[in-house]
């Protein structure tokens, strides 16, 4: 109007501000659809928007599709939707005015096009429900705990009966973060003791959510900080490990499914895991650093390990001894330096195909392309190893590459800090990281096993919690998400 420049102001509008506090999708269309779009500008767009799609999506019956389901199912499998129109549109009340195909289902009496918990949706072309019919091997968690029920569960985790001798524990906390009630639950499930791994041949770890998670419960972290409770917060992350060991450990099979996020403590027990079948979208990565400590629920241990494992095949496979030549052979330093860059940089894989190449995933683990596909799959994984006669594998005790491995990458630390790559306290989060992988300052090829490296993960994350920077960063990536470099 003037002409003239001013500052950029980000527009509030009322339905948006108070749809954002929402706990589901549903809720929020909810919210949207009933503001005032006499007053709101935003209510006005969305109610224009949904009934257009909503009107469009009717009409396309049955040209297109034979059913709202299937359409439904093309939107969230095509464009990654969360919801479909006819399932959005139940969300917000049918309007008998917005399309022919609608006035059909309100004349006949119903007023949703889904029913029996979406077993069942509105036919027009016939005028009634029809069954929804499902592809063999499509299943979520969810399908099962409608049927079988739940064994046992609190706010963050339940033991799922998935049939087969197959029990799944699906991860359901909130926002995807796991704390004190999953470890709680996962260590009691997968005890040899317990009556679940009595009564299951196998376990799955996956869920339903739109990530698999996003690490541990940072907040919890910052409140046993802020409060001084280090015995707790010790207690918490010696809690954690049990976890992990009570994964890799369990006289029963236990495969994880992953998908969508699949960061930090979830990448640590996705990496414990007797198998992994991840969904093709998979962000995988142990990114504590991000936040000013190291992973210590085991996932620098098992980095270790697999550097371990990485070395002994390139060795054996030209013809060398191993068990002789492994702690000081370039193949050891070299794994696990490429390991020490993963964990220090918190690199991230961008598919699960590229989770296989970063060493996340081991090459037997199988991708599942489809979504929809991955409790099943990983069900059939876990069925296939108990028939085999699974064993678990026991604690290992392997030679630690020690001092001299360990001074070479804290000079590479340094020469990244004197590159100004990195800040001073990035460099002090390395030098704990390669302290962890080399096992600290002993003699190379000291056999050490795998709670020595546990012992070491905990006393670093520790003190990096007591570290300024550290608490910095943890509360800045609480509050936006992003990582902070300090």
């Amino acid at each position: 109007q003037t002409v003239a420049y001013r500052p950029a102001t980000r527009p509030k509008f009322p339905s948006l501000e108070l749809a954002k506090n929402a706990e589901s999708l549903p809720e929020r269309l909810r919210m949207l659809w009933a503001g005032d779009i006499r007053k709101d500008k935003a209510a006005k767009f969305q109610q224009e928007l949904l009934s257009r799609l909503f009107a469009y999506a009717a009409d396309c019956l049955p040209e297109i599709a034979d059913d709202p389901a299937s359409i439904d199912r093309a939107m969230r499998t095509g464009f990654n939707w969360e919801l479909g129109p006819f399932e959005m549109w139940d969300a917000v009340g049918v309007d008998a005015a917005i399309a022919p195909n609608a006035g059909k289902l309100v004349r006949s009496g119903a007023s949703t096009w889904y029913r029996d918990g979406g077993k069942q949706v509105f036919d027009p072309a016939r005028a009634e429900y029809v069954p929804v019919l499902q592809p063999a091997g499509i299943a979520a968690v969810a399908d099962f705990r409608k049927s079988h029920g739940i064994v046992k569960g609190n706010a963050g985790a339940s033991l799922v009966d998935l049939g087969d001798g197959i029990a799944a524990i699906e991860l359901h906390s909130k926002k995807d973060a796991v704390g004190e009630d999953i470890t709680r639950l996962v260590t009691q499930v997968l005890n040899p003791g317990s009556d679940a791994v009595r009564n299951f041949q196998g376990f799955v770890i996956t869920g339903d959510g739109a990530n698999f998670s996003v690490g541990a419960n940072l907040f919890q972290v910052l409140l046993f900080i802020q409060e001084g409770e280090w015995e707790d917060l010790d207690f918490a992350v010696r809690g954690f490990q049990r976890m992990t060991a009570a994964i890799k450990f369990c006289p029963r099979p236990v495969v994880v499914a992953p998908y969508g996020l699949c960061l930090g403590g979830g990448a640590e027990i996705a990496l414990h895991a007797a198998s992994r079948q991840p969904h093709a979208e998979l962000y995988m990565g142990l990114v504590e650093t991000g936040v000013g400590v190291v992973p210590a629920g085991g996932g620098t241990k098992e980095m270790v390990l697999r550097a371990v494992d990485s070395a002994v095949g390139v060795l054996s496979a030209s013809g060398r001894d191993a068990t002789t030549r492994l702690a000081g052979s370039t193949e050891y330093f070299d794994a696990l330096k490429r390991n020490f860059e993963l964990i220090a940089l918190a690199k991230v894989s961008t598919s699960a195909a590229d989770a296989r190449l970063l060493g996340y995933l081991s090459a037997s683990d199988r991708i599942t392309a489809h979504r929809d596909r991955v409790v099943h799959d990983a069900q059939q994984v876990a069925i296939t190893l108990a028939d085999a006669g699974y064993s678990a594998p026991i604690p290992r005790e392997i030679p630690a590459a020690g001092e001299s491995a360990l001074a070479t990458l804290k000079l590479g630390v340094h020469l990244m800090r004197q590159a100004d790559y990195i800040s001073d306290h990035d460099q002090k989060v390395g030098n704990h990281v390669a302290h962890i992988l080399c096992g600290g300052a002993i003699p190379p090829g000291t056999l050490v096993g795998e709670q020595y490296f546990l012992d070491l993960e905990r006393q670093a994350f520790l003190s990096l919690c007591g570290e300024r920077k550290t608490q910095e960063r943890i509360a800045f990536t609480l509050k936006t998400g992003k990582p902070l470099r300090n």
